[in-house]
């Protein structure tokens, strides 16, 4: 199991990878400082109140059988909600979008979830598979939908099966406090951040023993104080997106080793892909843990200009 980043690739496509181990060193080596505090030319203090958006099932566009519902209805919005019905314990969704990336959830219960339209407009393919015996599936549901997305950030704003927050959860209550200074969007990524990457340190033996399908519990990780690279992208992109800020929690290389981080949309600038290294426009990748696990020159040497980061999947 790759043990760099977090968890195993095996719940996308059933590969185990090899951790590089110089990669493993730098990021349990040191504790990387925070940055120097970016200062807003504003003046004003944002409104820091947060706005929790709730993914609603109202029932006017929806595909289903006897063991399977998908409400559509909010697509626009970025995201659809899905529901298993039947009796199996081991089934799996799998999304493939315009992107030609497929996406594959495991359903633990028969509550609704909600996933993201993340790769935008166009043509998606659902399928619904259920465990028969061992490794073997059978297809209990697979139908084309195209989805037309309007709002292009709902799928960063929502929660999902991995950004799971709502108005009451410890992290959302975090975020405010945290933010509560900050004049503009840059400062609360800041001020965020740099709490993260003081404050929860990388939990070695639970990257050696996490089974594939770990979803984060973000108010456990918060308590905590400890996680894989998955629960800190998961943390930071829920608090950010109740502050309205959309994040992209974005899953794939880092070199060869399977790893998570986040990128975020802030007005006037767009989409930051990378932040390490902030001088209040450019960031250098925004990788919560290897910043909170690495001295920095290790860390621009393993950062560089961030090619080393490949993205593979969008949450």
């Amino acid at each position: 199991m790759s043990t760099f980043g977090l968890f195993s690739e095996k719940k996308h496509t059933g590969i185990v990878l090899s951790t590089i181990m110089v990669l493993l060193c730098l990021c349990l080596t040191g504790c990387e400082k925070k940055h120097e505090p970016y200062v807003s030319p504003s003046t004003t203090i944002r409104d820091n109140t947060p706005k929790c958006l709730v993914p609603e099932a109202p029932g006017t566009v929806v595909a289903e059988n006897e063991l399977v519902k998908i409400d559509m209805s909010n697509s626009s919005e970025g995201y659809f909600i899905f529901t298993y019905l039947g009796e199996s314990s081991e089934v799996k969704l799998q999304v493939t979008g315009p992107d030609y990336m497929t996406y594959t959830y495991d359903i633990h219960d028969n509550n609704p979830e909600t996933f993201p339209i993340s790769a935008g407009n166009g043509e998606y393919t659902i399928g619904v598979f259920e465990n028969v015996d061992g490794n073997q599936y059978a297809t209990i549901f697979s139908e084309n939908f195209n989805f037309e997305v309007t709002n292009t950030f709902g799928a960063f704003l929502y929660p999902n099966q991995y950004v799971k927050f709502n108005k009451d959860s410890e992290v959302v209550a975090k975020a405010v406090e945290l933010v509560a200074p900050a004049h503009d969007d840059l400062e609360a990524i800041n001020y965020v951040y740099n709490y993260l990457v003081e404050n929860i340190t990388y939990d070695q033996h639970k990257a050696e023993t996490v089974e594939s399908g770990y979803i984060p519990d973000v108010d456990h990780i918060l308590e905590i104080k400890t996680g894989i690279c998955l629960d800190y992208a998961a943390v930071m992109s829920s608090m950010l997106r109740s502050q309205q800020i959309p994040v992209r929690m974005e899953i794939g290389y880092a070199g060869s080793a399977y790893h998570a981080w986040i990128s975020c949309y802030v007005t006037n600038i767009g989409w930051i892909n990378g932040i390490i290294q902030f001088d209040g426009v450019n960031w250098s990748l925004m990788d919560p843990t290897v910043a909170a696990n690495m001295g920095e020159e290790k860390l621009k040497t393993f950062i560089g200009d961030g090619k080393t980061y490949m993205t593979k999947f969008i949450y």
